[in-house]
């Protein structure tokens, strides 16, 4: 009775979560361009010519510890932008640390397992029996291609181990390329001046994905949304897409306060900032990519000075 009565209230809890202020449609996402929509926290998904990536999925009401049916952590504020009954099956999940916020079993357990699982090394032991078609662990500067999709891992300042004093871990940030297309995606990763290295590149970032929130007092391991605006324009990408805010309670900052500040930070650029809302989805025509990137590189450089 007590088993089936403590299921009943997370129900009711969960019912009462407010739905996404919007609801992604990948049924209608083109397979022309690069398309991406932000499910919540660090979850999303990207379609790149037709090739679905979805990163770090949390799809269910709480993150934390696995106790018999129940999850002690947090619970979220507002409910994932895409159920997962919706869910196209993506040709790559990737992980990027083993955080529970980010490295979520249960959710892993629900996806479809005909895709391939790509995730830092020293995890197998927690994601290698989950049963999904191909699982593959990366080191920073290593890639592997699916379906035309090179994702590679790369460095961020963060930490990987699965709490305080387990074991080590990895941890990575990504950079998906496709047909000249290519995406940095850094969800968890306090300031650092590592993404310095794509400013100059010969093809530059169309979008660069990172981690705007659980700053106050994690600002060891994550950027406050004034170091996240700098990475971004030190990384030289057309556009930002702030992701890992408002979608469960990390942190000591107020509900809104990470979205007002890049917001500020950005100032008169702020309309790079190309997703603000969860559910929110953004598209860039391919043959947009190689026309914007030089201006947009000449751009940054004139705001590094």
């Amino acid at each position: 009775m007590l088993l089936a009565a403590s299921v009943l209230c997370a129900a009711a809890a969960w019912a009462e979560v407010p739905q996404a202020p919007h609801q992604l449609a990948p049924e209608r996402w083109g397979d022309d361009n690069l398309a991406i929509g932000y499910i919540g926290h660090a979850s999303v998904l990207l379609k790149m010519t037709g090739t679905y990536i979805l990163t770090d999925p949390t799809f269910f009401d709480r993150v934390g510890v696995a106790i018999g049916p129940f999850t002690i952590g947090p619970q979220r504020i507002v409910k994932p932008a895409l159920p997962l009954e919706r869910l196209p099956t993506p040709a790559a999940v990737v992980i990027t640390h083993a955080h529970f916020d980010s490295m979520d079993l249960r959710s892993l357990a629900a996806l479809p397992k005909n895709t391939t699982l790509v995730a830092p090394t020293n995890c197998r032991d927690l994601l290698g029996d989950l049963g999904f078609r191909d699982y593959v662990e990366l080191g920073w500067g290593e890639h592997v291609t699916v379906q035309g999709v090179t994702i590679e891992a790369i460095p961020v300042n963060h930490w990987g181990q699965r709490y305080p004093g387990a074991r080590p871990r990895g941890y990575n940030g990504y950079l998906f390329s496709k047909d000249g297309v290519r995406v940095l995606f850094a969800s968890d990763t306090a300031y650092t001046n590592l993404f310095k290295r794509f400013h100059d590149d010969a093809a530059p970032l169309d979008v660069a994905i990172f981690g705007n929130g659980a700053y106050d007092p994690w600002i060891r391991n994550h950027a406050n949304p004034e170091q996240v605006w700098q990475m971004f324009i030190e990384s030289g990408a057309r556009a930002l897409v702030p992701v890992h805010w408002d979608t469960f309670r990390l942190g000591r900052e107020p509900i809104g306060d990470s979205m007002r500040r890049l917001l500020a930070a950005a100032g008169a650029d702020a309309d790079r900032i190309v997703i603000r809302e969860i559910g929110g989805e953004w598209f860039l025509p391919h043959t947009q990519s190689a026309q914007l990137g030089g201006d947009l590189r000449k751009q940054n450089a004139r705001e590094l000075r």
